[in-house]
């Protein structure tokens, strides 16, 4: 249970999604499984984070929401109680690492050097992010850790487009990407479902290697 290879496989782009009233969090959810896309990790990057998280857990069972941007182990402890189905980090420390996978669910441990892919592949996993993937070297940085390491998979994220998305996923060793572009601030402000929606549709079109 604690790859989370699977989920990786649910939709070509695992919406990255930030919200700050729990009323829009189901409504997200929703027009993001109505285009596609029954994926989404929530980061706990606001106060009301994890009340978002439960109301999509209690109201979407189909909908596989993770938690994202756990930094701490009462994170995850207090995520996974609110109904998480899966945990992402943006990095990782032995301790989290360690706490995250006694929760017994999927983890995907953010990653960004050679030596990190390393160290999580100690622990038995071959599922990671990539983050931040812009940043840290983009497809061309993947496409040679390819070489060395072939059987790790990557969820590239950080600074992720619809336009850059499928240099990522055209290499065999990135199985999906995350990306913010689903889920614009304006539409949520704006509840502009038919919107979110519509770029779900997109993002479930795109092709993988």
């Amino acid at each position: 249970m604690a790859d989370a290879s699977s989920i990786m496989q649910v939709s070509p782009v695992i919406p990255v999604v930030t919200i700050d009233d729990p009323a829009d969090a189901v409504p997200v959810a929703s027009a993001l499984a109505e285009g596609g896309v029954p994926v989404i990790e929530l980061t706990l990057r606001t106060a009301s984070a994890l009340e978002s998280l439960a109301r999509i857990a209690a109201a979407l069972p189909d909908m596989l929401v993770g938690a994202g941007t756990v930094l701490a182990p009462r994170q995850a402890e207090a995520a996974v109680e609110a109904g998480a189905r899966f945990l992402v980090s943006p990095g990782v420390t032995p301790n989290l690492l360690d706490y995250m996978l006694s929760t017994g669910v999927p983890v995907l441990p953010g990653v960004a050097t050679v030596g990190e892919v390393m160290g999580v592949l100690e622990r038995g996993l071959t599922a990671m992010k990539f983050f931040p993937a812009g940043p840290a070297g983009g497809p061309e940085y993947l496409a040679a850790i390819a070489a060395p390491i072939p059987y790790v998979k990557f969820c590239p994220t950080g600074g992720v487009s619809l336009a850059t998305a499928p240099d990522y996923l055209a290499l065999p060793n990135v199985a999906c990407v995350g990306g913010s572009w689903l889920t614009p601030k304006a539409a949520i402000e704006a509840k502009d479902w038919g919107r979110i929606t519509e770029l779900a549709r997109g993002a479930a079109e795109l092709a993988r290697a």
